[in-house]
């Protein structure tokens, strides 16, 4: 009965390595959950992105077949038609058009977690502290009874 009772020492240091493994390991459920916030951030850019594509898509279409869009864009640019002419007031109107975004680079950052060498040696170290708690209550029972 006394060695089952030792037993309980090892037995502790694999629940106690279980137990931190399953919640801060590095495939625990705290990588897991930074992972998600990970996936979510990715997928609102990948969202962002597609909205900038399909407004550049819309304006590719319209300078490529509408006439009228490609004429204000040219004007916008400084070009005119062959009986237009234009005066320029140094000063007024000429402010550079907005570039058009393409978006921002997300970059996905690993999840911290502890390392398995340190929850190996805590749980070690428990394991240790369990065997000899019980090793001195064996002790002091077998002094006791001498």
């Amino acid at each position: 009965m006394r060695a089952i009772k030792y037993l309980i020492a090892l037995w502790t240091g694999v629940c106690i390595y279980s137990v931190i493994s399953i919640h801060s390991g590095a495939a625990g459920l705290s990588a897991y959950a930074q992972l998600e916030a990970e996936r979510e951030k990715e997928k609102a850019n990948i969202e962002t992105l597609m909205v900038i594509n399909k407004n550049l898509e819309n304006t590719r279409d319209a300078l490529l077949y509408d006439r009228d869009t490609l004429t204000v864009y040219a004007r916008e640019q400084g070009f005119a038609s062959e009986d237009e002419r234009f005066i320029r007031i140094v000063g007024v109107g000429n402010r550079p058009k907005e570039p058009v975004s393409p978006g921002r680079i997300v970059t996905a950052v690993p999840p911290e977690h502890t390392p398995y060498r340190y929850i190996r040696i805590f749980s070690f170290c428990a394991a240790l502290t369990v065997l000899i708690c019980m090793a001195a209550y064996d002790f002091l029972r077998y002094i006791k009874e001498k």
